[in-house]
């Protein structure tokens, strides 16, 4: 999405010139959040401040939120179906190549030597013997500031956005926020509880969506048991063929658990966090990226990420019915993934296959 977002707001619609189109985009990749959903409401916060963020943040994912709404609930009503089923079987295994596939793109621009590696690895070991990946994530943003001080930094271009966001209306905001916490944790303590549980999620998810798989499998299978192996992979497929990020699947889980005003309680706190850390620091990331111990913390936390999708990799695996036909297809999606085939057509054509071929395993 990130090169379709540059060719509409910078060469069509010259809403945002290219270095700092460029700048928001290094800002936005170490920020938690989706990194294309941080860049739209970047684009607005650039082009017409604290309004234009939030529209562009919600234009970007109401789309994904309202397909994944509509696939929810077909799937509440059909998901027993034999060809459903057969289904998603298909797309259970392509969830793993789909995985896969991240860990590999991760490490390659995450790990460049030995200290790298040692931390990723830690990271899967840690995750492994049951360290939650928050845990994980907090421990390794002081070893990246450890093991990687004194080398030189990379990248120190300032991304700063001169806004014109001011304090009171970033207080308004803040305030609201807080207030509608306090109505939910009042009024509705089981969507107080899945609102928290989703901000935490987000503000931890660091480079990008699929690096708020660990945590939310972690919490919602492991930890609450609101959703069992099976069914969390399945809302992570339905995810991979709507238009938005991997972390629409927050849309599923509330929905499954607590309807529509489930959905909505569970898609709107998985994304707010990580757009208030956009609009708050966005003026300062300039200066921050400047300052070594930073540098170093966020490397750190982003190596750990490539051991926490390989750890999530293996434990989707162990999850799957594997056989001849399964393992062909796999195969198939991660050949098809690494030859940057989109992930819409992987997923679809996987489900066509388990349906014509796969159906009865």
């Amino acid at each position: 999405m990130i090169p379709y977002i540059r060719k509409v707001t910078v060469e069509q619609k010259k809403w945002i010139d290219g270095g700092s189109f460029r700048d928001g985009l290094a800002f936005c990749q170490t920020i938690p959040g989706a990194t294309a959903m941080q860049m739209s409401a970047y684009v607005g916060l650039k082009a017409r401040g604290l309004a234009g963020a939030a529209l562009s943040f919600v234009g970007f994912g109401l789309p994904a939120f309202v397909l994944m709404t509509v696939l929810s609930a077909l799937y509440t009503r059909t998901h027993s179906l034999p060809t459903v089923v057969s289904a998603f079987n298909g797309l259970q295994v392509v969830i793993v190549a789909i995985v896969a596939n991240a860990t590999v793109m991760f490490g390659r621009t995450s790990l460049k030597g030995w200290k790298d590696g040692a931390i990723g690895l830690a990271a899967a070991i840690a995750f492994i013997l049951g360290v939650t990946p928050i845990v994980t994530i907090l421990l390794a943003a002081p070893a990246g500031a450890l093991i990687y001080r004194g080398e030189p930094l990379a990248g120190k271009a300032a991304a700063t956005a001169r806004s014109h966001v001011s304090t009171r209306s970033l207080l308004l905001l803040l305030a609201v926020v807080g207030l509608a916490f306090a109505f939910l944790f009042v009024a509705q303590p089981t969507f107080f509880d899945l609102a928290t549980l989703m901000a935490k999620i987000d503000l931890f998810a660091f480079a990008g969506g699929f690096s708020s798989v660990p945590l939310m499998f972690h919490e919602i299978v492991d930890v609450r048991h609101w959703l069992d192996n099976s069914t969390f992979l399945n809302g992570i497929a339905l995810g991979q063929i709507t238009p938005g990020p991997i972390v629409i699947t927050a849309t599923f889980v509330g929905y499954l658990l607590y309807g529509l005003p489930g959905a909505a309680v569970a898609t709107v706190s998985i994304f707010l966090p990580s757009f208030l850390v956009m609009v708050v620091a966005a003026p300062y990331f300039g200066r921050l990226i400047g300052l070594p111990y930073f540098v170093e913390a966020i490397r750190g936390i982003l190596v750990s990420f490539v051991g926490l999708l390989l750890s999530i990799t293996v434990t989707f695996a162990l999850q799957v019915h594997w056989d001849i036909p399964h393992l062909l297809l796999t195969a198939a999606a991660f050949v098809a993934l690494w030859l940057k085939v989109e992930i819409l057509w992987v997923a679809l054509a996987a489900a066509i296959v388990s349906v014509l071929v796969l159906c009865g395993d």
